[in-house]
């Protein structure tokens, strides 16, 4: 009996070994980085470019979605070493304009597969859609494995249109099609400025659909920092507003979500302040 009390133990334990080394945790971000612009200053780019290095470094990002940064501003990025990103640029599919990048440390992840598709009623070549006048729309996604646990999942990145109401409803339901026939029933990851708070039509279109769960929602911990997430570059900013979200499917854990409300000597990284999170899946 004794020894039949030890194996199921021993059993118990490779099982737990098991299944321990084939549990993946990670830090995921969204960070729209603000793109570089000479009228704004002292919070161009050059002024802000080692803020946004360090504050990756030291809350050490493993994968996560920017939004607005042009090609100079994601090899600013890599500088930090032991990064790389998929993602195109919106106004060509190649470099030019802004992107929605995918960043992931290549020591943990490896790119199966990636693309990009623009929010528009042409989505597969770059194009405004519906009622959006300024400037064309993407989203870059990524199919990655995490080399350790052997998990595959994909990360979808977005940056929603600022002013057209019809862009941005339609954008919600292009993202979740596109998520539905990509990803099929892989973990799925999804980032973004979406410019709209979670009472908005967009953000509703989400919540509906019920594939996507916002991850300020589910976790297990109190979120951390301010409710808004972006600051227009003011200290006194009541910061009300969030509107840069980390979506999950089922099945990934949310432990810690987070704001990051960092400052130094009154300067910001960004106008948006980055959301992290900590999950495990």
């Amino acid at each position: 009996m004794k020894k039949l009390v030890l194996i199921l133990a021993c059993i118990a334990m490779s099982m737990s070994g098991i299944f321990a080394q084939n549990t993946c945790k990670m830090n995921v971000a969204t960070f729209n980085l603000r793109l570089d612009t000479p009228s704004d200053s002292l919070n161009s780019w050059s002024h802000r470019k080692e803020m946004v290095k360090s504050l990756i470094r030291f809350h050490d990002f493993d994968i996560f979605g920017t939004q607005e940064g042009f090609k100079h501003q994601l090899d600013g990025i890599l500088e930090l070493g032991n990064y790389a990103y998929t993602g195109a640029g919106r106004d060509d599919g190649k470099d030019a304009g802004e992107h929605s990048a995918v960043f992931y440390k290549v020591n943990r992840f490896e790119l199966l597969d990636s693309g990009n598709f623009w929010y528009s009623e042409t989505p597969a070549v770059p194009s405004k859609g519906w009622d959006a006048t300024c400037c064309n729309r993407i989203c870059s996604w990524g199919k990655f494995r995490e080399k350790k646990s052997g998990r595959e999942f994909y990360f979808f990145n977005s940056h929603f249109d600022h002013q057209g109401k019809v862009a941005r409803h339609n954008s919600s339901l292009l993202l979740l099609a596109k998520i539905k026939e990509i990803a099929g029933n892989l973990p799925v990851f999804c980032t973004g400025d979406f410019n709209a708070t979670p009472d908005d039509d967009p953000i509703q279109v989400i919540y509906k659909d019920g594939k996507l769960r916002d991850s300020y929602q589910i976790a297990k911990e109190p979120p951390y920092g301010t409710l808004g997430t972006f600051n227009n570059f003011d200290l006194h900013s009541p910061c009300s507003e969030r509107i840069d979200y980390i979506w999950v499917t089922d099945g990934i854990v949310v432990k810690k979500y987070g704001v990051l409300n960092e400052q130094q000597y009154g300067r910001f990284p960004s106008d948006h302040f980055p959301v992290m999170v900590k999950v495990s899946f």
